[in-house]
């Protein structure tokens, strides 16, 4: 059976905190230059190089789920920041349900509502966007909720960087949403969902 290239790989620093996704080429370079300080989760695949002309013995790579790699990491100072804010991940954040109707929907029937309009001095962060479907979107139109005698079911929330690997992962395996997990607040809205994992 072939290896399913398209996994992603869950990167760590040194320490085990979660730094993001990469592919597998990216894993065999870190692999390759020494960078990876240990591994845990389950092998996604073994890739196999060639023969050493003077041993003999063929080269293998076991790739993990989970990497930590050593170093300096540029990305370390994002974490302190909230991370950028893009619709499918704020679709995530709220399981694809409007907030103010309540109602599961598909991707392409949702839109990102600012709970306080931008025309009223809302901002475009994650504290001030929700999930909602075109109609509710439409109704509430350029007012606050409470102006359009329309409610909130959830108060919005900036995900920590943890949360938003989680958000932004794609066929997260049960090994790396446990890893992931472990670095959620103990009271996210999200934790939840991924015992459901």
């Amino acid at each position: 059976m072939e290896p399913d290239l398209g996994l992603q790989i869950l990167r760590t620093d040194a320490s085990g905190m979660p730094l993001g996704w990469i592919d597998y080429r990216d894993a065999v370079r870190l692999y390759h230059g020494g960078q990876v300080a240990f591994t845990c989760g389950s092998t996604l695949f073994t890739l196999r190089g060639g023969i050493n002309a003077r041993t003999g013995r063929r080269s293998l790579l076991r790739v993990h789920s989970i990497i930590a790699t050593r170093g300096e990491h540029r990305s370390l100072h994002k974490r302190h920041r909230p991370p950028p804010l893009d619709n499918r991940a704020l679709f995530k954040r709220d399981a694809w349900i409007c907030l103010y109707c309540a109602r599961r929907f598909p991707e392409h029937e949702l839109s990102r509502d600012h709970v306080t309009p931008l025309s009223q001095g809302g901002q475009d962060t994650w504290n001030n966007v929700v999930t909602a479907c075109k109609r509710c979107n439409h109704r509430k139109a350029g007012r606050r909720p409470e102006e359009a005698g329309m409610e909130l079911i959830a108060v919005p929330f900036t995900p920590t960087h943890a949360e938003y690997l989680y958000l932004k992962g794609r066929r997260i395996l049960a090994d790396q949403m446990a890893f992931l997990a472990a670095h959620f607040p103990r009271h996210s809205p999200l934790r939840g969902r991924s015992a459901d994992h």
